[in-house]
């Protein structure tokens, strides 16, 4: 169902696009149980600047989810074809459009309100309308450049149109009710209340909108009203593990008798799922409980976001005061490739050491899980080596690029910059590094930052001169010409903030390079399955796993070539993440020509 999942996900991008605060009884949030497990929703109406920039960022971004779609569609033709032509349909709607036309040949309405929200699992997308009649006639074309028609079924006096999966049990319904459009992803024997329900002719006792969590939430964090999202992990996961969530149990149902049909194991048997299964997902859960997300600032130049994820208060307290000294992770990247990891063993090994115990005392007892047990136990004497210098020196890892070079698909690529190792003790770790390899035996690098070059062993190696020099707590190596006069000042930039994980900084000419790099290599990977197929001479089953991996290839390049348009128009992508005492804080920053 992943390739349904993705056409509905793109729908979601109409939430964007729409907004849903005010106390309207027929708002979309209106329509959202209160106690729904996920939920993205407009919370105001966007101004026309900011609407017209959406649509941009959506139009440079739509290329390449049209070719997903087609390429899921392809994957999928084997063993659902009805299906892959419906997806394949779907994709043909927004294949050489932008965004506008397709909101005006559906009849959404952009200065409507939406939300894409969850019955249970079961995902449903409203869409205020402008044009029901253009919804309706898009419907037609999808029926039409699928080659058959959707089944029309009725509740009361309320018609919809459905497609039905027995492979995957699950029916889609699209449908028109007042001056809304509802898409959802149902069990294909759903009841009537759940389908009433989705329809929106039975509203939910409490909903969102009564209770202003989204709006309470977006405050809190900071999220402006254009699009607040919530996965609500306490309800979601027990949920998933219960089996008493309907869409899940028909999935499930649908995947047993598939099994049933090849292995002769009985559908029953394989559909028992133990009680312990929601009380060990609910112990997930309360570690993880929630995740949130939304826009911090959009306009035409800008597209900032924020994502929270909500933490039990044992994690939050082991590192959310924690400062790491990895030079670099506390100021802004400033070369066109800048990223920071923080990576303190020591803490590390602790937190983890306990989570190991912690499941070592009380095990999960769901089948499911049983591998969760297994991994907990080899963590624990992971930890145990973890400990051993140099490793358990680590404090972070930073890699600053001044240049890079794809180098056309011959080769190496190569580049030019600065890697810094943070540790505790620089010293050790150069010593381990100088038993590994001879040829930095005879290097006497001092602790003041001081560059060294690399003997002409290693130089010849990488084309190009390099150097290493040593600070109070990192290594750095730099590499390429001038990289030896930049190695002390990177030595000496700030350590991490309380609680700071990472940081990003990636400018618009390095992400071009970057996905020219894959560019090149999806090419080459290309050329060597069309000299595998001509090797293949008559053998018919080597020729068709050659064609096979080229038309995957040719996907690949025809995604890519989207992405390199997309990052044409990117002057500079910044993110960085911190624990504080609620979770951890996922921040990104993105800067359009």
């Amino acid at each position: 169902m992943r390739p349904m999942k993705r056409a509905l996900a793109l729908g979601v991008t109409g939430i964007l696009l729409a907004a849903c605060s005010h106390k309207d009884k027929d708002a979309p949030l209106a329509f959202v149980p209160a106690d729904t497990p996920y939920v993205a929703a407009n919370l105001d109406v966007l101004d026309d600047s900011t609407r017209e920039a959406l649509f941009a960022q959506a139009n440079a971004q739509l290329p390449a989810q049209v070719a997903q779609m087609k390429a899921a569609a392809d994957e999928l033709k084997a063993k659902d074809p009805d299906a892959a032509n419906l997806l394949r349909a779907f994709a043909s709607e927004f294949d050489g459009k932008t965004i506008e036309q397709f909101a005006k040949n559906t009849g959404l309405d952009t200065k409507g309100y939406s939300a894409f929200y969850g019955l249970g699992l079961a995902p449903v997308a409203r869409f205020q309308l402008s044009d029901p009649a253009a919804f309706d006639a898009f419907v037609g074309r999808l029926e039409a450049a699928y080659g058959k028609k959707l089944e029309v079924a009725k509740v009361g006096s309320t018609s919809y149109r459905r497609y039905v999966s027995k492979e995957s049990g699950t029916e889609l319904i699209l449908a028109v009710v007042g001056k809304q459009a509802v898409a959802a992803l149902l069990p294909a024997d759903v009841s009537d209340h759940l389908l009433r329900e989705a329809l929106g002719l039975d509203r939910p006792a409490k909903s969102l909108q009564d209770d202003g969590r989204l709006a309470t939430l977006a405050k809190a964090k900071g999220y402006g009203k254009q699009a607040v999202g919530l996965v609500d992990l306490t309800r979601l996961l027990p949920l998933i593990a219960s089996g008493k969530d309907p869409l899940f149990m028909a999935m499930f149902k649908a995947h047993a008798e598939t099994e049933s049909a090849k292995t002769g194991e009985p559908v029953a048997n394989q559909m028992q799922i133990p009680a312990s299964c929601e009380t060990d997902a609910g112990r997930i859960a309360a570690r993880v409980p929630s995740l949130s997300f939304g826009y911090t600032r959009l306009d035409a130049k800008h597209q900032d976001m924020r994502m929270d994820l909500s933490l039990a208060s044992d994690i939050t307290q082991a590192f959310s005061g924690l400062k790491v000294a990895l030079p670099g992770l506390g100021a802004d990247g400033s070369a066109p490739f800048d990223v920071s990891f923080a990576l303190p063993v020591t803490e590390l090994r602790t937190f983890w050491s306990a989570q190991a115990d912690a499941v070592a005392a009380k095990p999960f007892t769901c089948p499911a899980l049983a591998d969760l047990n297994d991994g907990f136990a080899k963590l624990g004497p992971s930890m145990q080596k973890a400990a051993i210098p140099p490793f358990g020196d680590l404090l972070g890892v930073r890699i600053a690029l001044d240049s890079l070079d794809a180098g056309n698909g011959h080769g190496m690529p190569s580049f030019t910059g600065r890697i810094v190792v943070g540790t505790k003790n620089p010293t050790g770790l150069l010593a381990m590094g100088q038993m590994m390899t001879p040829a930095l035996a005879q290097l006497k690098v001092s602790p003041d930052g001081t560059p060294v070059a690399l003997p002409a062993d290693m130089t010849r190696i990488l084309s190009q001169p390099g150097w290493i020099a040593m600070g109070e707590k990192a290594l750095a190596l730099g590499i390429g010409t001038g990289e030896d006069a930049k190695l002390a000042d990177t030595l000496k930039q700030p350590g991490g903030d309380a609680g700071q994980m990472m940081r990003l900084h990636l400018d618009g000419a390095m992400y071009q390079s970057w996905v020219k790099l894959m560019m090149d290599k999806a090419d080459s990977l290309a050329a060597m399955s069309e000299a595998m197929a001509k090797a293949g001479g008559n053998d018919a089953d080597a020729a068709a796993a050659a064609s096979a991996r080229q038309q995957a290839a040719a996907r690949t390049h025809a995604q890519l070539s989207a992405m390199q348009a997309q990052a044409a128009r990117v002057q500079s992508i910044s993110s960085e993440a911190h624990v504080d005492g609620d979770g951890l804080v996922i921040t990104s920053q993105t800067e359009w020509k």
